[in-house]
């Protein structure tokens, strides 16, 4: 299989859907003629034209509620906001209008929508523009919450993100985009909802995704050392949750970790951690060990950084204590 860039993963992605399906065009801040603020929509302006490719202000209610009218017009809107801190602009159109339409209108309409986002903390951007926002999104009914860690689920999640019903937040993790990985081919897709078990073992269940599933991995290596065999789990997607297997996991090692970037009151980990506890607690042998973000606001200075981010050896030494 060739080897790719997450970046470019994105970018075969919607170049592929965009050539199989004309109701699909792409919006957003500077997605057009310059590429987009990282780079992910390179080339497609020059493909698609300013029709397919359409830069907008800087508005992201804007670009969000016009995706929104199209998508409910029988379009497929690709939504580029150029940072998950900036979709706080346009919550009121994300949570009041594209979670609801579809219920509010007992299913006669629909919004085909992906808002993709990126986000994430470890490059010195400050505390607006470094944070990790997945558990305001997945705290709402109607949202699914994709946040992919490999190049491969990348391009096989987005696809399947354009071709779904209900609007999507595709989130994706800043440090991700330069990493590489093999992508098959030939067209395929990703299901949503359905975890990546990407180790295998007996003695811990560790429980990830986006970027600290790459964290998790590098702990999983230095466990592995010690004798230590851990089942790691990448979700892949936070909403939905593939609960059985989690929960299948656990009842195998009676152990977990739970490793997330976002802030750890009110984070992803806490709801994973809620829905083992009521399906699956006569199974733990230890308390269930969140490794999350540090509850500040990002800091600027790179130690302060790294410090509020879990880093390796807080999995390793959050395994430990529970062996």
């Amino acid at each position: 299989m060739p080897v790719i860039s997450y970046r470019e993963a994105l970018n075969d992605a919607m170049r592929e859907e965009m050539q199989r399906d004309p109701n699909i065009f792409i919006m957003g801040e500077d997605v057009g003629f310059y590429g987009g603020a990282f780079k992910i929509t390179d080339g497609l302006f020059a493909e698609f034209g300013e029709k397919r490719v359409i830069d907008t202000p800087i508005a992201e209610g804007l670009i969000v509620g016009a995706a929104i009218g199209a998508a409910m017009a029988g379009l497929r809107p690709i939504a580029e906001l150029m940072t998950v801190n900036f979709a706080l602009l346009a919550m009121d159109q994300i949570v009041n209008h594209a979670a609801k339409i579809r219920y509010m209108f007992g299913g006669k309409a629909k919004v085909p929508l992906v808002i993709r986002a990126p986000g994430g903390g470890g490059n010195q951007l400050g505390a607006q523009h470094s944070q990790s926002l997945e558990s305001y999104f997945l705290h709402c009914p109607g949202l699914k919450v994709v946040m992919p860690s490999t190049p491969e689920d990348a391009k096989g999640l987005l696809k399947e993100s354009i071709r779904e019903d209900d609007p999507i937040m595709f989130l994706e993790h800043e440090h991700l985009y330069n990493t590489k990985g093999e992508v098959p081919a030939e067209d395929y897709t990703t299901p949503i909802g359905k975890a990546a078990l990407r180790r295998t073992g007996k003695d811990i269940t560790i429980i990830s995704y986006s970027n600290m599933a790459l964290t998790a991995m590098e702990a999983a290596g230095q466990l592995e050392k010690e004798g230590i065999e851990t089942d790691l789990i990448d979700l892949r997607s936070l909403n939905p949750l593939d609960r059985d297997t989690i929960l299948a996991s656990v009842k195998k090692t009676h152990r977990v970790i739970i490793v997330e970037e976002d802030w750890k009151t009110g984070g992803v980990g806490g709801e994973i951690s809620s829905q083992i506890y009521e399906h699956a607690f006569t199974a733990l042998d230890a308390p269930i060990v969140r490794v999350a973000g540090i509850d500040t606001p990002m800091p600027y200075a790179k130690n302060l950084e790294r410090a509020a981010i879990p880093q390796t050896d807080d999995i390793v030494q959050a395994a430990i204590t529970i062996l």
